[in-house]
């Protein structure tokens, strides 16, 4: 596939990142206090949809790993938002077996190799733990929010998020430098500053 269409579909899916971000951000600062709309959910969902396909691409396991572990949590977060059965039933399991679908072709039509994925010429070992360290920060985020938003019965955002949200974001911005990743970088540029002002509207909240 040509790099040019890989950067399509890895922009689109920052592109919905940043989105949501801005569009939870919009809210929050209008309320007053940290909220998390329905439509939050639904645009992570779908970008991290577009931002697995576009680590598969670029063959990068970082990118992938993070995809991977946040996915389901969106889709749980809609549920307690009752709003993931109103998805037609279809459309619900090809999200469901997704993930494990283009990791199953991939492997055995020798797409996708595991060589690559941990010996890629382009990234060597100490930027791949950087970017594996990052992306499983950046993710802990959300795991931290299910646990927390389970305990309440309630899709919420508490500190925890936001701080996590920071850290991670900062570490990804270095390895996007370091990478010469443009995707990664424009989105958590933008990123950094959202969860800083999610912080300072949290602490004003609190």
């Amino acid at each position: 596939m040509s790099n040019w269409i890989i950067l399509v579909i890895g922009f689109t899916a920052q592109i919905l990142f940043s989105a949501r971000s801005v569009m939870q951000w919009i809210v929050s600062e209008k309320q007053k206090k940290v909220l998390t709309p329905i439509l939050f959910w639904q645009l992570s969902l779908l970008a991290s949809f577009l931002l697995f396909v576009y680590g598969y691409l670029r063959d990068d396991f970082a990118i992938m790993l993070g995809q991977s572990l946040t996915y389901f949590i969106y889709i749980r977060n809609m549920q307690l938002q009752k709003q993931w059965h109103l998805l037609p039933k279809l459309v619900r399991w090809f999200l469901y077996v997704f993930p494990a679908i283009i990791l199953f072709v991939g492997y055995n039509n020798s797409v996708y190799d595991r060589e690559v994925l941990f010996r890629n010429e382009d990234i060597p070992l100490w930027l791949l733990l950087l970017g594996v360290t990052a992306q499983i920060i950046f993710t802990l985020r959300f795991v931290y929010q299910w646990f927390y938003s389970e305990k309440r019965k309630e899709s919420s955002l508490p500190m925890g998020f936001w701080l996590l949200s920071l850290t991670g974001s900062l570490l990804i911005l270095t390895y996007a430098v370091i990478r010469k990743d443009l995707v990664l970088l424009s989105g958590h540029l933008l990123g950094s500053f959202l969860y800083t002002r999610n912080i300072i509207i949290l602490k004003r909240q609190q």
